[in-house]
């Protein structure tokens, strides 16, 4: 569904809103490994009590989707124990998280599970990443969007979601390489634990 142009600015005021209390997540931030830098290039924010029609996700992590036209949606984490873990807006789309990689990306892209993971992966390591929001919400169209890349490297969390999720993209996309997580972790955990050479080096080894 196309947004109008008042709902466009609505997010855009929206998530202007959030970015100045960013620094609510600096605890939860900090143990993903990411830093402002990072959180500003995002535009990550944290959701206050002062807009209305957004009152359902106050205290989650408000994490925008951005394309060269501005905000069209955005997802909400809870930081801590909340469930469920992701809130999105009512009525809206599927997107593919942080598209404009696109743009960037020369012969090889990265494909990965989640916003954090996208976000590290791209910022932290230096791989041009797209994200989607859970392995069920792959759509078959996104794969024209990736379909002029030599290769697809797709990283899959350490589950039998991320399996599944990697066979999936294996049988629909070409030049598909997986890089599996270990078990019971992913993209994040492990940049975290063992840093960016350890991330890069799995791409190496493909």
């Amino acid at each position: 569904m196309r947004l109008t142009a008042s709902q466009r600015e609505y997010l855009e005021r929206a998530v202007s809103t959030f970015q100045r209390s960013i620094d609510l997540a600096g605890d939860y931030l900090n143990k993903r490994g990411i830093g402002p830098k990072a959180a500003n290039t995002f535009r990550l924010g944290v959701v206050g009590e002062e807009l209305a029609g957004f009152e359902q996700y106050v205290g989650r992590l408000a994490i925008p989707y951005i394309t060269k036209t501005g905000v069209i949606d955005v997802r909400f984490r809870a930081m801590g124990p909340e469930q469920p873990k992701y809130l999105g807006v009512p009525g809206a789309s599927t997107h593919l998280y942080n598209v404009m990689a696109v743009l960037g990306a020369q012969d090889n892209i990265a494909v990965c599970e989640g916003e954090i993971d996208a976000l590290t992966l791209h910022h932290n390591v230096g791989i041009p990443t797209v994200g989607v929001a859970g392995a069920n919400n792959w759509k078959r169209h996104y794969g024209k969007i990736l379909a002029d890349f030599e290769t697809i490297y797709v990283f899959a969390d350490g589950d039998q979601a991320g399996q599944d999720f990697a066979k999936r993209m294996a049988k629909e996309l070409q030049g598909v390489r997986v890089v599996q997580m270990p078990e019971g972790e992913d993209v994040n955990s492990m940049y975290t634990t063992h840093g960016a050479d350890w991330l890069r080096s799995k791409i190496s080894n493909e």
